[in-house]
């Protein structure tokens, strides 16, 4: 009877965990986040005037001039190696899907100048532009797991 309810309580818990996750991620406003096409973030690069992250695991290459490596589901562990909350931060992964997460995650933190790539790397490379393939030995450019 004790594992009865003991599974119970974990469902019940991790149902509720679910539906809360669910309800927070909703609350990304368009404001929150811009997505930008290939050819925008091409124009951008020009002044480079942001913070260029690739949030897609496992490592799949990377759009010349990233300045950082985070897995889109430990983008909360690193808010110390990211900008402050105004400046402008461009998210990408390989499709868009992961970047889309992790923007979410970083709007619901208070970071309010996001733009996710729209397609990702393959929008990027189906555009006929780069990609390189920087194999990383850590998560991160400055060396942290």
């Amino acid at each position: 009877m004790k594992k009865i309810i003991s599974i119970v309580i974990v469902f019940m818990g991790s149902f509720i965990l679910l539906y809360a996750g669910n309800t927070v991620s909703g609350k990304l406003q368009e404001k929150d986040m811009n997505e930008i096409s290939v050819s925008q973030l091409h124009k951008m690069m020009a002044e480079k005037d942001f913070t260029l992250v690739n949030v897609h695991i496992p490592y799949a290459g990377e759009i010349p001039k990233t300045d950082m490596l985070i897995p889109y589901d430990k983008i909360m562990y690193h808010l110390d190696e990211l900008p402050s909350k105004n400046k402008k931060i461009v998210l990408y992964c390989r499709s868009d899907r992961m970047s889309t997460i992790a923007a979410k995650a970083l709007a619901n933190a208070g970071y309010s100048n996001l733009y996710n790539l729209k397609g990702g790397m393959k929008a990027w490379e189906a555009a006929g532009y780069e990609l390189i393939d920087n194999q990383p030995s850590k998560t991160t450019r400055s060396g942290r797991e």
